[in-house]
Order: C-alpha cells, then sequence, then structure tokens
C-alpha cells in the first residue's frame, strides 16, 4: 500500500494585468506514488468543494511530452529533478511536512493569463517565422533518396526533442530563448531538407526572438541544466554560426 505524505503549499495566484501574491494551501494524504499535477488536482478538488476558485495550472499530455506544465517548484524549473517534466515529478520525492513554493515561470517574454498559467506564444511565433521546410507537393521520397551522415541525423533528432516548454527562458537570468531557437534551427539545417531555406530561417528566427522581448544570451549554461530534454548547448553555436553566415550571404 503507498504511503501518504502531508505539505504545505505555498502557491501564486494572479490575474492577468493585475498583483500577483503567494496563498497558503493545505495537501493532505496525498499518495506518494501520485504525480505532481494528481496532488495538484486533489487540491483544488478541496478547493472547489470549499466553495473556492481552483488553481488555475496548464496541462495536456501528462507524459513529458507537451511541455506545458512548467512551473517553478521550490525555485526549480519542473522541480528538483534533472530532465523531469513537472507531470513527471512524484509525491515520494518530498518529505513529510515540507513546504512547496509553487510559482510560474519567470520572464519578460512570458506574461502570466492567470496563476500558474503563462502565454508562452512567444515560442510558437518564433517557429512559424522560419522553422518549416519548403517541400514540393507528391509522393514521399524514399528514405534511401537523400543519403544522411549518422552523427547529423542523430543530431537532429536530439534538437529536434525540444518540446517549447519554456524552462530555458525562466532560467536564464536574461530570459533569452537562445536554447529553444538553436534546437529549432538546427534540427533543420542540420539535415539537407532543411538546406533551401537555411540562411533566411537563421536570420528571421532570431530577428523575431529580438522582437518579442528575449533577452540575450550570455553563456550562463543554466538554460542546458533546466531543460527537461537535456538540449545540448552545442545547438547555441550552431545558430551563432548559423546567423553570422547568413548575415554574410545574400538573401
Amino acid at each position: 500500500m503507498a504511503e501518504k505524505i502531508n505539505l504545505t503549499l505555498k502557491v501564486w495566484r494572479q490575474n492577468r494585468g493585475e498583483e500577483g501574491r503567494f496563498e497558503i494551501y493545505e495537501a493532505h494524504d496525498i499518495d506518494t506514488d501520485a504525480s505532481f499535477l494528481e496532488m495538484m488536482d486533489v487540491v483544488n478538488d478541496k478547493i472547489t468543494l470549499a466553495g473556492g476558485e481552483p488553481i488555475a495550472f496548464e496541462h495536456d499530455c501528462r507524459e513529458g511530452i507537451c511541455g506545458c506544465c512548467g512551473s517553478l517548484v521550490n525555485g526549480k524549473t519542473h522541480g528538483s529533478h534533472e530532465r523531469t517534466t513537472l507531470c513527471q515529478l512524484h509525491m515520494r520525492h518530498f518529505k513529510e511536512g515540507e513546504t512547496v513554493v509553487i510559482e510560474p515561470f519567470r520572464a519578460r517574454a512570458f506574461p502570466v493569463i492567470k496563476d500558474l498559467i503563462l502565454d508562452r506564444s512567444g515560442l510558437d511565433h518564433i517557429i512559424a517565422e522560419g522553422g518549416y521546410v519548403s517541400v514540393k507537393t507528391g509522393n514521399a521520397p524514399e528514405a534511401s533518396t537523400t543519403p544522411i551522415k549518422k552523427e547529423l541525423a542523430e543530431a537532429a533528432m536530439d534538437a529536434a526533442e525540444c518540446i517549447g516548454c519554456g524552462a530555458c527562458v525562466a532560467a536564464c537570468p536574461n530570459g533569452s530563448a537562445m536554447l529553444f531557437t538553436a534546437a529549432k534551427v538546427s534540427q533543420f539545417a542540420l539535415l539537407p531538407q532543411g538546406h533551401p531555406e537555411r540562411a533566411q530561417r537563421a536570420k528571421d528566427m532570431v530577428a523575431k526572438m529580438d522582437e518579442l522581448g528575449f533577452g540575450n544570451c550570455s553563456n550562463e549554461y543554466e538554460c542546458a541544466v533546466a531543460c527537461p530534454k537535456g538540449i545540448d548547448v552545442k545547438n547555441i553555436a550552431r545558430l551563432n554560426r548559423e546567423f553570422i553566415k547568413a548575415r554574410l550571404t545574400k538573401s
């Protein structure tokens, strides 16, 4: 039989455009096998039954794929475990009677919509600015038509693991989206299918990142530590090279 745990939650509550504040909630008899989001569900049920307004938090897949659930737990993105999204964090990693501080990611480019829910659409705008590949219509070509070196294919797939959760932005002291943008640029730049728009993509995505108010990269590397998918900072170096080459190339 699973053990139970009792916690005190210090949760950030805020409506868009208003000042926020922390509120205290008690989480009693929480199953230690439950995920963090399941614990939040239990607490919200009790708040609702008492006539209160439940804590707003974002979630979807609850399988570490969608990147929606990101929040700061005790000051750390997605909690205390490396390469773990918040929905994959389990209550057995907390201590009996512990006070858990839960707040939204803090970044200028991520305004609060409500409580723990952020407007992270800026990341979508960066992708839309150049994260695509032009293709001719018709049947897909045979996989062996375009030979690709194994190391390039693996590096592209590693970069494509980025789920756009925004933890890298929240962890960066400058609120930079460089790791995110670098991953999206790298996954295309490494493969021949992404070469037609290669130069323009790098320029456009960086320009959009700056336009949306994301900060500059100062090589602190907190982004890579916070990333639940382990995106390598080498991608930032690749983005810098792609951008410099693009600026030196006539459009």
